[in-house]
């Protein structure tokens, strides 16, 4: 099975790294110099307003994006009409953009908390990385696309 952007991996019970064991990874980037996922299935213990710098905003659900970079935010979304910026990845997800627009647009209800899922760190793999894990059955690739809907269950 192919990997590209907007695919899923799932972690085979054979990965025993406490970073990925049971878990579900959106493929956000994949290319020469290597890949980049975002957990999605996995919930950070504090709700986004208990961050001291959002303390004034909606207690959306944070989720677990990763090992990588953890003192970092980073979103996707499905409304490229109102934020601008964002990278089309596939079925209408797009990563990052304008993130205080962003939070504008949630604070005027102008789009809804649905409407984008906010991750603390992502998952990152070198060059050959990813292909190499799946090769050795750490990963299976699920054979479709994921849609805004399946991120969301």
């Amino acid at each position: 099975m192919h990997m590209r952007c907007g695919s899923i991996l799932i972690s085979s019970p054979s990965l025993t790294d406490p970073h990925f064991v049971n878990t579900l990874v959106f493929i956000a980037e994949h290319n020469e110099k290597g890949a980049t996922g975002f957990i999605f299935n996995r919930v950070f213990p504090r709700k986004f307003n208990e961050l001291e710098a959002y303390r004034h905003m909606p207690a959306l659900t944070l989720y677990d994006g990763g090992p990588v970079e953890r003192e970092h935010l980073f979103f996707i979304h499905r409304r490229p009409d109102h934020i601008s910026g964002g990278q089309p990845i596939a079925a209408g997800i797009y990563l990052g953009g304008d993130f205080e627009q962003a939070l504008q647009l949630l604070l005027t209800d102008a789009i809804r908390a649905t409407d984008l899922q906010l991750f603390i760190g992502y998952a990152g793999w070198d060059a050959g990385e990813l292909e190499a894990e799946l090769a050795e059955g750490s990963w299976e690739i699920r054979n479709t696309i994921a849609t805004w809907e399946y991120l969301q269950q």
